[in-house]
């Protein structure tokens, strides 16, 4: 029995970080998912005070509008497309992590230079679309939008969407100027002076989350 026992595998005796997740990495675990805590606050609120109202304004309705379009009717278009922006920069932010173990600093830079195009024109997108919502009378405290079944809607959707989305936007971008710094570092050389690029999976960490949490803002705001 004893024999048994002593012959247990142990996963970590002290000394080294458990499963070799390096300090920084850890603290950015933790980080996220404190801010998790926080959108997921926000969105549980939203997601109460939305199915407590006998009515709610219909996003295709609120949100029919695209650059140039003029009037047309083309409801969710305009951010699916912001969706897919923001996507595809996680996409390429994968990529940028993996030339980073491989130690490529050409595609690294290729694929963070991308990651920062594709923030910069989420936060394009989102900046048109707050300023056509309050060109139609939308903001904290003003909902112009009738409920789907015609009844006068309180402001609680527009209070929620411009405090949520607003929030994300923030986080958004937090992340490219946090890419854009660390895209200067790779230029210069610092990662490869220092033999490794692990600050690229800090980043990418911070950068998958906030494009997680979209996937939630956008469930909850545009479909539901």
């Amino acid at each position: 029995m004893d024999t048994a026992v002593t012959a247990k595998k142990k996963w970590w005796s002290g000394g080294y970080s458990p499963f070799n997740v390096s300090y920084g990495k850890l603290m950015m675990w933790y980080f996220l998912m404190s801010d998790a805590f926080t959108f997921g606050a926000l969105l549980i609120s939203y997601g109460t005070i939305r199915f407590m109202s006998t009515s709610w304004p219909d996003p295709n309705e609120v949100f029919r509008s695209f650059p140039g379009m003029g009037e047309a009717h083309m409801p969710l278009v305009f951010v699916s497309l912001m969706t897919f922006i923001l996507i595809m920069s996680s996409v390429t932010m994968v990529l940028a992590v993996h030339a980073g173990h491989m130690r490529d600093r050409k595609a690294v830079v290729k694929w963070m230079a991308w990651t920062i195009v594709g923030g910069i024109a989420f936060l394009s997108c989102q900046a048109w679309e707050w300023t056509h919502l309050f060109h139609e009378g939308a903001w904290w405290g003003r909902n112009p939008f009738s409920n789907i079944n015609g009844t006068v809607a309180s402001t609680n959707f527009t209070n929620f969407f411009f405090t949520i989305t607003g929030f994300h936007g923030l986080h958004v971008t937090s992340g490219v100027v946090l890419n854009i710094v660390i895209l200067a570092n790779v230029l210069k050389g610092t990662y490869e002076e220092r033999g490794h690029y692990e600050m690229i999976e800090k980043v990418g960490l911070y950068w998958h989350f906030v494009d997680l949490v979209w996937v939630f803002v956008f469930t909850c705001f545009y479909l539901l």
